[in-house]
């Protein structure tokens, strides 16, 4: 996900978004520490598009 694509939308999606990711972050940290995860990539993922989804909520807010 780009920050582009995350700039086109409004504030409800983007809440929205950020919320599925963190449902899906705290399924990952469960799937890590059980050993069940297959891809450790997929944290690193999920943590930054949490970050760029919270970046873009902090400029539509200043704006």
């Amino acid at each position: 996900m780009k920050a582009t694509e995350l700039r086109s939308k409004n504030t409800d999606e983007l809440n929205k978004e950020l919320i599925e990711l963190r449902r899906a972050q705290f399924n990952l940290r469960m799937q890590a520490g059980t050993q069940q995860l297959n891809n450790p990539d997929q944290m690193k993922k999920t943590r930054r598009n949490i970050a760029r989804i919270k970046t873009v909520l902090a400029e539509k807010a200043k704006a």
